[in-house]
């Protein structure tokens, strides 16, 4: 009995051993057929996700535009003012994303700014493309790369970079985020050349593009922007603006309007105020209007350089009389009407020739149109289609009608030149190039008494201070200061000044026109006309810009004696 009873509990353990072993094994089959499932899951999810057809598009535009180039701008010098460089952008293709919320919450241990809400939606949903962030920095790219998320990529994007900042703002306009030209000379390239079609069939990514060389002088245009920047502040006024132009090409070396913007950062242009004010803005321009009345009267032969004018008295329209600004209220000679500018003595030489000959003047001299240059921020002239004897008389000397000081600019130009009215142009151009778009306008003795005139004024006018600063470089010109219109009526307390001048007028080669708006006197012994802040800062830009465009001083007084008219000499 004993030895029988002593089998009996090694026959029951070794049942139950055998039974744990079993159960273990089921176990062990059960995790391992759970871990297979699991690895079949996501091989499967992994091989569906390499055969998966990628995107070719970017949210509406094809990659290989995104990615594609504009050529560099060049001064006329060969300086660097437009330049593409490449910079990272960050996207997602949620549909690869494995968990948005992980996704998400490494995306902004990175990129803080990110929203939250908007960042998982946009990383939620089946699309093959989507934008993060554009245009990081090389650091920002290397941390997010770190983090490993499946789903999330970088594009080389190119993103435009203006070296000089702010300095040629109205003149380079800016792109948008996607390297296509929203303003100034980027949009024209888009509007007028194949670079937007290149741009959008991605054929501008692997080649590069020609640069476009600008009729732009850097260091002039510097000049120009640092002496408006200086006038703002000197003169408290709230805008500036000033372009120069070879009076044989037409090809603008500089152009400035300020208040303006950072193209790096375009956003800046839509504040107020921040346009281009010598092609994108119209102005009554004042008694600078004088040289366009003495040209028409002088060339149309009705008013001769040696006529003795008689101002004595104002010119009465009904219950409105015209009179002059500190005028002199006797007979003047032609040359004094204008060194005196006397409004009284202009309104006689315009009615000499008549009103309506006056007006088909400024047509003859493009005033009506909409100024031909590259840049796509022009407007048109309001100019009256006829001319009523006072509405004649107030234009005469620059009122009652508003052009831009492009038009001006172009104007003077003709007037210096031999006569010869050529159209602006921001791109370079050769003389003969000109010439052959060129039309004669006035007469060459016409053209040479308008420059004697400008002359004159500078010497003993109002253009005296201004000279006195650009002495030797033999500048001229006419002043303007035009009182605005604020609630219908003319303010006497806000009016723009301009300067519009040429150099040197022995031998013309540059027209320059400079605004002053809304100047203040810069002390107690100055006062606020042309003559003391445009006037000035013109002198003050001649006298260095001269000698970076090889003009040599020259203080010899037998230059300016030749440029008296022989009619003149005694």
């Amino acid at each position: 009995m004993s030895a029988i009873s002593s089998k009996q509990p090694t026959i029951a353990l070794d049942g139950t051993r055998k039974a744990r072993g079993n159960l273990t094994s089921a176990r062990i089959r059960w995790a391992m057929a759970f871990v297979l499932a699991v690895f079949l899951v996501m091989g499967g999810r992994l091989v569906w996700l390499g055969n998966m057809d990628l995107d070719t598009a970017v949210e509406g535009q094809a990659r290989a535009a995104i990615m594609a180039s504009r050529p560099p701008i060049l001064d006329r010098n060969g300086i660097e003012m437009a330049v593409d460089i490449q910079v990272p952008s960050l996207y997602a293709e949620p549909r690869r994303i494995l968990d948005v919320d992980e996704a998400a919450d490494a995306l902004r241990t990175v990129l803080p700014d990110l929203d939250p809400a908007w960042l998982r939606d946009r990383l939620t949903g089946d699309q093959g493309f989507v934008w993060i962030a554009r245009e990081l920095t090389p650091a920002q790219r290397d941390r997010v790369m770190h983090l490993g998320i499946p789903g999330i990529g970088f594009l080389t994007e190119t993103k435009r970079f203006y070296p000089g900042g702010p300095v040629a703002a109205h003149v380079m306009g800016a792109v948008n985020i996607d390297n296509v030209g929203i303003a100034g000379m980027e949009m024209y390239l888009d509007d007028s050349t194949d670079l937007g079609l290149l741009q959008e069939l991605g054929l501008a990514r692997d080649s590069a593009l020609n640069p476009v060389n600008l009729s732009i002088d850097l260091r002039v245009q510097h000049v120009v922007y640092d002496q408006l920047v200086d006038a703002m502040e000197r003169y408290q006024a709230i805008a500036a603006a000033g372009a120069i132009m070879d009076v044989h090409t037409g090809e603008i070396v500089a152009l400035v309007s300020l208040p303006d913007f950072d193209p790096n950062t375009p956003s800046g242009m839509l504040e107020e105020g921040r346009y281009n004010r010598i092609t994108g803005a119209k102005y009554e321009l004042g008694s600078t209007f004088k040289t366009i009345t003495f040209a028409a009267t002088l060339d149309s032969g009705a008013v001769r350089i040696t006529d003795q004018i008689d101002a004595r008295f104002g010119v009465r329209f009904g219950r409105y009389t015209i009179e002059d600004f500190h005028g002199k209220y006797r007979i003047l000679s032609v040359p004094e009407v204008y060194k005196y500018s006397s409004n009284i003595g202009t309104i006689k030489m315009m009615q000499a020739m008549g009103k309506d000959n006056f007006r088909a003047f400024l047509t003859r001299l493009g005033f009506e149109d909409t100024p031909v240059v590259e840049l796509p921020e022009v407007t048109a002239s309001s100019i009256p289609s006829t001319f009523s004897e006072v509405g004649a008389a107030t234009a005469s000397f620059g009122h009652g009608l508003s052009v831009t000081p492009m038009h001006m600019l172009r104007a003077v130009s003709a007037l210096v030149n031999g006569g010869k009215l050529i159209e602006p142009t921001l791109l370079t151009r050769t003389e003969a190039e000109a010439n052959a778009l060129a039309t004669q306008v006035v007469s060459r003795e016409t053209s040479d008494y308008i420059r004697y005139l400008m002359r004159l004024n500078a010497l003993e006018g109002s253009g005296s201070r201004g000279n006195a600063i650009a002495e030797g470089y033999r500048w001229g010109g006419k002043t303007g200061t035009a009182e605005k219109v604020v609630d219908g009526r003319y303010s006497s307390e806000k009016s723009l000044a301009v300067f519009a001048s040429a150099f040197p007028l022995d031998n013309p080669q540059y027209a320059m026109i400079i605004l002053v708006d809304e100047p203040k006197p810069e002390n107690e012994q100055t006062g606020r006309t042309a003559g003391w802040n445009a006037g000035e800062v013109s002198g003050r830009i001649v006298a260095r810009i001269a000698p970076m465009l090889g003009i040599q001083p020259n203080t010899d007084p037998a230059i300016d004696d030749n440029l008296v008219p022989v009619q003149l000499r005694f």
